[in-house]
């Protein structure tokens, strides 16, 4: 008993030690708040391992997560790449990166064998959500660098929500749709038939040499500067939640289920195709920038106005 105590006592003063905070996040439903599953579990009753008490927010869309940022009524938040540019620059450095936590989640899918290559879009339609944002700059690149022009050899179909695209490529035999995770393995799952013929992030990386980046995290500058220790402790538990993500998959897949992200059965079919990551420091500085030039290159609006500078990217240093 007298171990355990003193046991205790020395957790609890290796907390003290990191700089214990009480730290508020939100994130959106989706693959960007899969990797903190683990950590959402071990808080709910409580401080974290890491000593740092957690308060966590699941929202369906950016727009809900945004005003939390500016009011800096979330210290942290899980949103998409290019939104942390757009608002670093609107807030003239109210927030910073200090990760990124997912890769590319977009697929090309169909309801048949038709589409092996890029070329073989040739003359089809895709239907697809996302207009003006990431969806769309993305798709647009990787087309171009394929040798393919939007709008001439192949035509784009904006819809407004990703199940529109499940019904067009269910009513259009020579269709194909372009689906984020976890849309296009829920399509699968409802379908016999439907399977993913070109995964975008591969794509991607053979057009830019980089990958592309779907979700961030970002921290607000006043919690950075206040609390310099506790964000280290979160980011060390964050990687610790993402390993326990691709260890316990069945784990995993059931605290998505429970907490909203994603539907159990869902998650156990998406999370492989995810691409949850945490990737900091010099590195994520590096991927990210690349990432946003190219959609700067597309659309500046996209990022901002401009692209960030370099106190955007946290490092840590």
């Amino acid at each position: 008993m007298r171990k355990a105590l003193s046991a205790m006592v020395m957790l609890l003063a290796a907390a003290a030690a990191l700089g214990a905070a009480d730290i508020s996040v939100a994130a959106l439903r989706g693959p960007t708040a899969i990797g903190m599953v683990r950590l959402m579990d071990e808080s709910r009753d409580g401080n974290a391992a890491d000593g740092n008490s957690y308060t966590f927010r699941i929202e369906g869309a950016a727009d809900a997560i945004v005003p939390l940022l500016v009011r800096s009524d979330a210290d942290i938040a899980a949103i998409p790449a290019n939104l942390a540019s757009v608002l670093y620059n609107r807030t003239d450095g109210g927030i910073r990166v200090i990760a990124i936590n997912t890769l590319g989640v977009l697929y090309i899918v169909e309801n048949g064998e038709s589409v092996h290559s890029l070329e073989d879009l040739r003359g089809r339609t895709i239907y697809s959500a996302g207009k003006g944002a990431t969806p769309e700059y993305a798709l647009q690149h990787v087309l171009r660098s394929g040798g393919l022009e939007p709008g001439r050899d192949v035509m784009i179909e904006w819809k407004s929500e990703h199940s529109e695209c499940v019904a067009a490529l269910k009513s259009d035999p020579e269709g194909v749709a372009m689906l984020p995770q976890p849309f296009a393995s829920t399509a699968m799952m409802q379908q016999k038939g439907i399977r993913i013929a070109l995964d975008l992030n591969e794509l991607w990386v053979d057009a830019a040499g980089s990958v592309l980046i779907t979700g961030v995290t970002v921290a607000t500058e006043g919690f950075i500067e206040s609390e310099p220790e506790a964000l280290e402790a979160f980011l060390s538990s964050y990687r610790d939640s993402v390993d326990y993500v691709y260890s316990d998959l069945g784990g995993a897949a059931a605290l998505t289920g429970e907490f909203g992200i994603v539907p159990e059965a869902a998650a156990l079919r998406a999370i492989p195709y995810c691409r949850v990551v945490l990737i900091t420091g010099s590195a994520m500085e590096e991927a990210l920038s690349a990432y946003l030039s190219i959609l700067y290159s597309q659309n500046p609006a996209s990022v901002g106005g401009k692209l960030p500078d370099e106190a955007f990217y946290y490092t840590g240093e």
